[in-house]
């Protein structure tokens, strides 16, 4: 009796159910939660878009250097209103990436243990702080340094003008991936937590990682110089091994 208390003990950690579901309504489950991140993704949208021109003002004159050089340049009737669009599914975007990191928590619950569900919903907050961090380190560090090493080598070969629907995509494109970059070592941290892989394996596999991160960041960066991708590619290798670093400290 006291062996089957113990076991009984033992196993109340378990997951409520090792039923299995049949593949369409795993598949028909997914699709409805992805529906809820679209659904709070385009209601922030929403919300932001009233106020794009002030948020494209005040993004583009930090951003870029002063002076008469910065003035936006229109070559497009829809410019500015494209403009406004991408930056209101810029905020939308961010605010998403925390709901859909919760949505995968509601699809994967009845599968994980009583420790890995209070893993997953500390994940929820913590990706909407590190996708502000990386929008941070975006305008304060990566914007300025492209757009710096952009004037330096062109200024002495043309004229320079800034249009806004190419260097504004640029402003935008950076600000959202590097909120999708700093989710890194909350995957990496939730995966080895929850026992999906171990540090020692990351570390056995890291070149392939460094390879995978490389390729994204060559794929999604709209620079033909390569600064861009590489300063993205940096940050994504800095991250992942300053993650595993962090792992080894603390004996994980």
């Amino acid at each position: 009796m006291a062996g089957a208390v113990e076991g009984e003990e033992g196993f109340a950690d378990a997951p409520e159910s090792d039923e299995e579901m049949p593949l369409a309504d795993h598949i028909e489950e997914m699709v409805r939660r992805l529906g809820y991140v679209i659904v709070v993704m385009a209601a922030v949208s929403g919300v932001v878009f009233p106020f794009g021109e002030s948020i494209i003002n005040f993004l583009w004159y930090s951003a870029l250097p002063g002076g008469d050089v910065a003035r936006p340049r229109v070559y497009h009737p829809l410019a500015l209103i494209l403009a406004r669009l991408k930056v209101a599914t810029l905020g939308g975007f961010i605010i998403a990436l925390p709901v859909f990191v919760y949505q995968t928590y509601l699809f994967m619950r009845p599968g994980l243990y009583e420790h890995e569900r209070r893993y997953y919903l500390a994940s929820v907050p913590t990706s909407l702080v590190l996708a502000t961090v990386g929008v941070l380190f975006a305008y304060f560090l990566i914007l300025p340094a492209i757009f710096t090493y952009f004037l330096t080598y062109s200024q002495d070969a043309a004229t320079i003008a800034f249009a806004l629907t190419d260097t504004f995509d640029l402003i935008v494109l950076m600000m959202g991936l590097f909120a999708a970059v700093f989710q890194i070592p909350l995957f990496v941290m939730l995966a080895i937590m929850m026992g999906l892989t171990t540090r020692r394996w990351m570390v056995d596999k890291r070149l392939y990682f460094w390879g995978a991160f490389l390729g994204i960041a060559f794929l999604f960066s709209p620079d033909p110089t390569g600064m861009a991708p590489i300063m993205v590619a940096a940050t994504m290798i800095g991250l992942f091994e300053s993650t595993l670093l962090l792992l080894r400290w603390t004996g994980r």
